[in-house]
């Protein structure tokens, strides 16, 4: 099936050319709103054509809401043709096409609770700032009446495209732009009830009619081809995606204004049409990423997942528990088969030179005697798992840079050396989300990574490395490469640094294509394009904006309720990985122990069963 982008580019084609060919044909630039709009409207009967081709009965209210889309539509052309009449297309269309693709995402969201990914999101942006950068280089002085017939062409547009939508969700294509085309008849037939309007639409068709009429209907009978294709496209996706696309129209005008009508351009306008044909085509390129990433292939929902969680003693304790007793709670009753565990520089080396594994060898040692015994990441590096990412010792910082690098290598060794002979450790993983600027760290040396990694190898080669990034936002393949297997984190809920404090606690509009795509783009690009991929931290918590023991726990629950927590299970599983690290046991733990709520432990244990 063909998607909705190609059908809307080519109807900004088809509207575009046409609009270059009305200017060709028409005598004169004054035009009468009414008399264009009557004769716009009368011409949608030709939708009656389609009816051989998929007509079906449908209710009463379809019917209704597919005249009601026809009016608006029509209702927008008459503001559109109000306008164009005061002032020239160049100075007012890319508004419109700026301002009604917003109007549609309002009355998409409010009316079909339109949720848009973040390919869509991107492409769209790009896409409406192209038309506010036409607007903005072209003269303006218009007035407010000016502005009003924008607006209102705007808005009735998008009031049009979503009640289409709704429409077309109730029955099929033809039948619904059968009845909007109606609709639009009706109104434009309705116009003529008055007669100082029947009159002056009589004797002014005259005057702006094309000099040669039959080219003039026979250029709107092709614009009619671009309108049917935008229906087509609406039919197929988001109103608000197709209503974007609208400004790509005007860089059609303007290549075919330079090349057709020998129109020249100088200065900053031709400069913001050419910026604008850039951001056009950025625009649709995330736009093709989003349909591309749509139609991957389903992934296999009956294949084999190997899950696991990461403990943290460090966050054990914050809560306020025993971490020991946390610990023995999650591979006795849990009983995850994969566990990943966290080497704390400032936990194994609080003094220069000296090392205490105590706390790692208690957690590997009772990791030996579970049964069954999970398979062991271990985790080492500057910058490790939870808050504040980088837990380095108080007497490095105080080194210079190139020093603390040189006794974070030193502290690697020593903990290979320590624990390369334990079998139940399967990959080492150097660092975390390395290159993510997330955390409170400090500067990194040159080359910091491939020296780890380097290290590493060098000292136990019989192991995987593992490195990680994170999943929405970081740069995948730049920490990939330096690893035999990559693992991803997946948050849905956040509190980002930078927009939290306006927004709070977000979600993220990320679909789980969105990380099948990125998987295949990485794959492409890396030394190693069949290394594993996984999921290195699965959100199982609230993420606040202050640390959960600072949280009320109401406010926790608001942010990550138990079905919250079972919709984020089947979204990672709808991303197609094989293998999950499930992000807060510990949290589940207390929930259970300190708050006498077990259900996130009960989902965990369900899942890692």
């Amino acid at each position: 099936m063909i998607g909705w982008l190609p059908v809307a580019v080519a109807a900004q084609g088809i509207l575009g050319s046409a609009a270059v060919f009305d200017k060709l044909l028409l005598k004169k630039r004054s035009i009468d709103a009414w008399s264009y709009t009557f004769w716009f409207g009368i011409l949608g009967g030709f939708a009656v054509l389609l009816l051989p081709f998929g007509f079906q009965a449908t209710s009463l209210q379809v019917i209704l809401l597919g005249i009601i889309a026809g009016v608006f539509f029509i209702a927008s052309t008459f503001f559109l043709f109000a306008v164009l009449d005061k002032i020239e297309a160049s100075e007012t269309l890319p508004l419109i096409g700026s301002l009604s693709p917003i109007f549609t995402l309002l009355f998409s969201w409010l009316f079909l609770n339109t949720r848009l990914g973040i390919f869509d999101i991107l492409g769209f942006l790009f896409l409406v700032a192209t038309g506010f950068l036409l607007f903005f280089v072209e003269k303006k002085d218009f007035s407010a009446r000016v502005l009003f017939y924008i607006l209102g062409s705007s808005m009735f547009l998008a009031a049009s495209h979503v009640a289409s939508k709704i429409v077309f969700g109730q029955t099929s294509f033809i039948t619904g732009f059968f009845w909007i085309k109606v609709g639009g008849v009706l109104f434009a037939l309705s116009v003529l009830l008055s007669r100082r309007l029947r009159k002056d639409i009589l004797e002014k068709s005259e005057h702006t009619a094309a000099s040669n009429r039959w080219l003039y209907f026979l250029n709107r009978g092709y614009a009619s081809l671009g309108s049917l294709f935008i229906s087509g496209a609406i039919f197929l996706s988001e109103p608000a995606l197709v209503d974007a696309t609208q400004n790509l129209r005007y860089v059609i005008i303007f290549v075919l204004a330079w090349f057709v009508l020998r129109e020249r351009f100088r200065g900053k306008v031709l400069a913001g049409k050419i910026v604008a044909a850039v951001l056009i085509t950025i625009g649709l390129g995330w736009l093709t990423l989003g349909e591309y990433a749509r139609n991957l292939p389903a992934v296999i929902e009956d294949r084999p997942i190997a899950w696991g969680v990461t403990f943290s003693d460090k966050f054990s304790s914050q809560l306020g528990l025993d971490w020991r007793n946390n610990f023995d709670a999650i591979l006795t009753e849990l009983k995850p088969k994969k566990l990943r565990l966290i080497a704390y520089w400032d936990e194994i080396e609080r003094e220069r030179g000296i090392y205490d594994f105590s706390v790692l060898d208690w957690q590997l040692e009772r990791v030996g005697r579970s049964d069954p015994r999970p398979d062991v990441v271990l985790v080492m590096g500057l910058k490790t798992p939870r808050w504040p990412e980088c837990h380095i010792p108080e007497w490095a910082l105080g080194l210079t840079v190139e020093e603390r690098e040189a006794a974070l290598r030193k502290h690697l060794g020593a903990v290979v050396k320590q624990y390369r002979k334990n079998d139940a450790i399967k990959m080492w993983q150097i660092e975390n989300e390395p290159y993510l600027m997330f955390g409170k760290c400090q500067r990194r040396g040159a080359d910091f990574l491939e020296q780890e990694v380097n290290l590493v190898r060098s000292l136990d080669p019989s192991r995987r490395i593992l490195m990680t990034d994170g999943g929405e936002f970081g740069l995948w393949a730049v920490v990939a490469k330096y690893g035999d297997v990559f693992g991803t984190t997946m948050y849905r809920k956040a509190y980002p640094t930078l927009i939290g404090p306006l927004f709070g606690v977000i979600e993220y509009p990320i679909t789980p294509n969105y990380f099948r795509l990125k998987e295949q783009i990485t794959r492409s690009i890396i030394p190693n394009p069949k290394q594993p991929f996984l999921v290195i931290e699965l959100q199982g918590e609230p993420w606040s904006p202050k640390h959960l023991n600072e949280t009320p726990y109401e406010r926790q629950l608001e942010i990550f309720s138990p079905k919250y927590f079972r919709e984020t299970i089947e979204y990672a599983k709808a991303t197609g990985f094989e293998e999950y690290y499930l992000w807060g046991a510990e949290w589940w733990y207390w929930v259970k122990t300190a708050q006498g709520h077990p259900e996130y432990w009960d989902i965990g244990k369900s899942v890692l069963k």
